[in-house]
């Protein structure tokens, strides 16, 4: 292929991006938005204020995409944290021993991870751009119509797209490939039905529940926390250190946003351990809700696409956040085309077993993860808790039980869950 054309400058479409460097002579971002000059929320991403985590299938697939990124975060101030050797998590069942296991996670900011990875991909992004279609007809994809004034397009990294005057007289720019990132809200479905392609089918599986989440400074050589309702959806909360001595904390179900009805929500979780640490933190920043959190999935790889689109990240498949799934999917996915080329049928796997693991029917025990059905099998237990983890299970299931439950006759009190920590409440 000659030009790739991604659509959208997020994680997804920045990953792609770089895959497609192997595949490709010449591979260009555009981005509605413009980035900020440090790393801080931008408009164009309304998630940024909230929570983002790196499971280990996404760490792992990001730094075989771009070596050496993973230590740039920690260097830069993200934590990584052993699941469940590092974390303090009450479960539906009960407070999780502390026992290593394959499993980790990586919690920063969004907008951290976000400028580490471009500076790390080299990748030429051009903002101030707004795609607003596709050239070609049913069989194949040449280009896509852009909304671009010559004063709103700048690159950010990379050589300045050589053809710009003709992009801004003609409003489109061609492409061998164009790659739809542009997320939740992408209107490629509408722009391929315009050009005769069958309707899109989107599956919406709501969630249930709504987010807050706010900022505190406190110190980073805690655990992370976890208080998983009882059963869903219903009331839980996370805290999590990030980078500059601050803490992240979200609380799911139904949340109120002022300051007396936080912390007293935080305190009614089903244990007060994350309001005793904020309690003793400073705010900072106001609380910032989520309602946008159900399911959804366009079924791309169900239609005859025509040559030349592909789409990725979120614009294919977004869960509820509360599993941390969507920037390891979309660092999955990437390896996945660095690795065979594009293909929808592919995106389209990679991001599976996630949808299946957000939209599952409960199993018996009231708790559709860690019920006592699934924690009285180890067999069982493994498999939710490496699908978690977005990795393939391993053969010897045992660790993994005991770090989940250990003995379900005798479960951990709270003081003795916090007590595994060199740390008091």
């Amino acid at each position: 292929m000659n030009r790739v054309v991604v659509l959208g400058g997020g994680l997804a479409g920045v990953l792609a991006a770089v895959a497609l460097t192997r595949h490709a002579d010449e591979v260009v971002v555009l981005e509605t938005d413009h980035y900020p000059a440090s790393p801080r929320p931008r408009r164009g991403l309304p998630q940024s204020h909230h929570n983002h985590v790196l499971v280990t299938g996404g760490i792992r697939a990001l730094d075989r995409l771009l070596p050496g990124v993973v230590d740039d975060l920690l260097d830069a101030g993200a934590h990584r944290r052993n699941m469940p050797g590092d974390c303090l998590i009450f479960s539906g069942e009960g407070w999780f021993h502390r026992v290593r296991t394959e499993a980790d996670l990586i919690a920063c900011s969004r907008p951290l991870l976000d400028e580490v990875v471009r500076r790390h991909a080299g990748i030429e992004v051009t903002e101030g751009v707004r795609a607003i279609g596709l050239t070609g007809d049913a069989g194949k994809v040449t280009g896509v119509r852009v909304a671009a004034g010559e004063a709103r397009l700048r690159a950010t990294t990379g050589a300045t797209l050589g053809d710009l005057p003709d992009i801004i007289r003609t409003g489109m720019i061609g492409a061998d490939l164009v790659v739809d990132a542009t997320g939740r809200r992408s209107q490629a479905p509408a722009w391929l039905s315009a050009l005769g392609v069958p309707g899109i089918e989107e599956v919406r599986v709501p969630s249930g529940v709504s987010y807050a989440t706010r900022l505190y400074e406190g110190p980073g050589d805690i655990p992370a926390v976890m208080v998983h309702p009882k059963y869903t959806p219903a009331r839980g909360g996370t805290l999590f250190p990030i980078e500059g001595g601050r803490w992240i904390v979200t609380m799911t179900g139904d949340p109120p946003l002022d300051e007396a009805g936080f912390l007293a929500y935080a305190r009614d979780l089903r244990d007060p351990v994350i309001a005793d640490l904020i309690a003793k933190a400073r705010p900072v920043g106001p609380i910032r809700p989520c309602h946008d959190t159900a399911n959804r999935r366009r079924r791309f790889e169900d239609v005859e696409l025509p040559e030349g689109f592909l789409a990725v990240g979120d614009s294919v498949v977004t869960v509820n956040p509360v599993y941390s799934h969507g920037m390891s999917v979309a660092a999955m996915t990437a390896v996945r085309i660095a690795e065979e080329g594009p293909s929808q049928r592919a995106v389209a796997e990679v991001a599976d077993r996630s949808w299946r693991m957000a939209v599952a029917e409960p199993r018996k025990g009231g708790n559709a993860k860690v019920g006592r059905a699934v924690l009285s099998s180890p067999g069982l237990a493994a498999e939710v808790f490496h699908g978690q983890a977005l990795i393939p299970a391993v053969r010897d299931h045992h660790a993994v039980f005991r770090a989940m439950v250990e003995d379900l006759a005798e479960p951990l009190t709270a003081e003795q869950a916090i007590s595994q920590f060199a740390w008091a409440r």
